[in-house]
């Protein structure tokens, strides 16, 4: 059977301990991924430096992870800094002000600046144990988006639990949803509690769906992201934003 072509909407989580192990898993990947996330665990084992070798030496789409949160003028320096990478997405909290500040960082660069709604490992239990508003968690995500969205970001990070309710709002119109939170048919669901298939992701207008331990824990990495690549491209997956 012909393996599947690299299809960007994958992107690999490398949460991986360091740089060296990074590439590893790349090497193993080969032409099989073409994106790649790396977090804010892989910062102090070379992931900077990591992002720009697969970038610039690899042709590989980056994601960025840092989840960036801080006052308006710290946010907007870190950002420009980073804008230098010439990476392709960049996460910060999605609180309006933040967003405003990360765009404005990222002025004049291809960046594509994505607001975190509510991380996908917590539940109604743990926001109360933050003093989170009461609510649905799927209403507070929609609520989240929305105000990230009209403050300006390209997209937002969510469960794909509730991708289908960010994708009718207008403010995510021409938006990218990207989400984390899949898991193949048979995983370990490891620290995530909101979650679903590849193909449902996918069938609920997520853009691209962000997949780690499955595939770098796997004992045949790429043929884990090959199997990932065919369930993608089955007509289970047919989404509704994308031709």
């Amino acid at each position: 059977m012909q393996s599947p072509v690299a299809d960007d909407r994958l992107i690999v989580a490398m949460d991986v301990p360091n740089a060296i192990e990074g590439l590893h898993l790349a090497e193993q990947l080969g032409d099989a991924v073409s994106f790649y996330k790396i977090g804010l665990g892989m910062l102090t084992g070379g992931g900077l430096a990591l992002a720009n070798e697969l970038k610039q030496e690899h042709g590989k789409r980056i994601f960025l992870d840092m989840k960036l949160f801080d006052i308006g003028a710290t946010v907007e320096n870190a950002v420009r800094g980073l804008a230098q990478f010439d990476l392709d997405f960049l996460t910060v909290h999605g609180d309006p002000y933040v967003v405003r500040a990360a765009k404005e960082g990222a002025a004049g660069k291809d960046m594509k600046i994505l607001a975190v709604t509510i991380l996908t490992s917590l539940d109604r239990d743990d926001l109360d144990g933050a003093l989170i508003k009461p609510g649905q968690i799927p209403d507070l995500v929609q609520e989240r988006a929305a105000n990230a969205l009209a403050a300006g970001a390209d997209g937002v990070i969510a469960s794909p639990q509730e991708a289908a309710l960010i994708r009718a709002l207008p403010e995510a119109d021409g938006k990218l949803i990207v989400t984390p939170g899949v898991r193949p048919v048979g995983a370990s669901l490891g620290d995530q509690k909101r979650v679903t298939t590849p193909a449902q992701a996918l069938a609920a207008g997520v853009d691209h769906i962000v997949v780690g331990r499955p595939i770098w824990t796997a004992k045949a990495p790429r043929a884990a992201a090959e199997a990932i690549l065919e369930e993608m491209n089955s007509p289970q997956a047919k989404s509704p934003n994308r031709s």
